[in-house]
């Protein structure tokens, strides 16, 4: 591979980060007009609010009519860690990890919770564990969509309806872009800054009753921080689902996911997004099929994201070079098409294996990864006969 001129188009939108995501097509700060600031949060104008984003969520996500959802402090990390913290403990735990949030989940559970009864069910970077092994009469601990990977569940059939445990599970990237069987999930959590393209901090958990059920009947025997806190005196606040936060939300923050809400409801609600988020996803799919440098991260077809789609460097030229030289080939791709306004922060997570990472959510446009294809194969020559040269 020779170097090659530079592509003529570069996409109008080079934002193709993970997270925060790009705002969605037609956003401007204009959107955050009416948003009520310097409002006491727990007003009737600013709460009804608040339940307003409660409810459009319930219903474009097609929740079921008994889940609860509730809008929670520290983005979907926070999210997990209230639902970890106030749920486990009374049954025995298997965490699903294969990559470096769900491995998170992990440490967490046997680390600091220090539950004695758990089962790390694990698998590296481009692989899912086996599903088959989970114990659905235990807790149950997972992503659905593994960010830093690229490799997600292909559908909920592993979980039984009939389970005795409950299911947590981290579905921040999955959300508006995949399918998901709610009636599967009994603690669902997901970030407004993933597949909406919103703004940090805040996160979102999404109850089951039978999540509920366990609030109200177990007490963990750890210290609870006022940030976890669901239950007063042994009831569920239900409050909480109603619009009233356990602590200050930004009303800036939440107009600009209302106005989010409105552009999936734009683009026919959640039909609409995961087929955005398919198409985007197709496109780059059939350019690695036809591209013999680069590949999926994920080995099995049916568990690649169409959300965080992870590559790797797959030619054997490459593969050859010292492993300082190799690894350091996508940080340079990823430098490259940065300075050049092509794309912007495609660097893999800095604890996965060496890739790029892109993300083709719904908020991004397909001409925009359709732009930015020969911008990959630009830059690759680049940064390849460089390398060659320099070895």
């Amino acid at each position: 591979m020779t170097a090659s001129a530079k592509p003529a188009y570069r996409p109008k939108n080079p934002r193709f980060s993970s997270g925060p995501c790009t705002k969605h097509p037609g956003w401007s700060v204009d959107s955050l007009k009416g948003a009520l600031i310097g409002r006491y949060h727990r007003g009737p104008e600013t709460k009804a609010r608040l339940a307003l984003a409660l409810e459009r969520t319930a219903a474009l996500l097609e929740l079921p009519a008994d889940y609860r959802v509730a809008i929670v402090p520290a983005s979907d990390t926070g999210a997990v860690e209230m639902a970890l913290w106030s749920l486990l403990g009374p049954r025995g735990v298997d965490v699903l990890a294969w990559e470096a949030f769900t491995r998170d989940w992990v440490t967490d559970i046997v680390e600091h919770l220090k539950l004695e009864n758990v089962r790390a069910l694990l698998a590296p970077y481009g692989e899912l564990p086996d599903l088959a092994q989970a114990d659905c009469d235990r807790d149950v601990v997972f992503a659905w969509n593994g960010t830093t990977s690229g490799v997600r569940v292909p559908n909920a059939d592993w979980i039984r309806g009939d389970r005795a445990g409950l299911t947590i599970c981290d579905a921040t990237s999955a959300v508006f872009a995949q399918r998901i069987d709610w009636t599967k999930l009994d603690a669902a959590t997901f970030s407004w800054q993933k597949v909406l393209g919103g703004e940090a901090q805040h996160g979102m958990l999404i109850l089951s009753p039978r999540a509920a059920m366990r609030l109200e009947t177990y007490a963990p025997p750890w210290p609870l921080p006022k940030l976890f806190r669901m239950t007063e005196r042994g009831r569920l606040k239900e409050d909480l689902f109603a619009g009233s936060t356990i602590n200050t939300p930004s009303m800036l923050c939440l107009q600009d996911y209302l106005d989010a809400l409105d552009w999936v409801e734009s683009v026919g609600g959640l039909e609409g997004t995961i087929a955005r988020s398919d198409a985007n996803a197709a496109v780059l799919s059939d350019w690695v099929a036809r591209t013999p440098w680069v590949d999926f991260l994920a080995k099995v077809p049916e568990t690649r994201s169409n959300t965080s789609i992870c590559l790797r460097i797959a030619d054997p030229e490459i593969a050859g070079l010292p492993p300082e030289m190799r690894d350091a080939v996508p940080g340079a791709i990823a430098a490259l098409l940065d300075a050049e306004d092509a794309a912007k922060d495609i660097a893999g997570h800095r604890a996965a294996p060496p890739g790029l990472r892109i993300w083709t959510g719904a908020t991004v446009e397909l001409s925009d990864v359709e732009a930015l294809l020969p911008w990959l194969d630009w830059a690759y020559a680049e940064v390849k006969q460089a390398l060659l040269k320099a070895a």
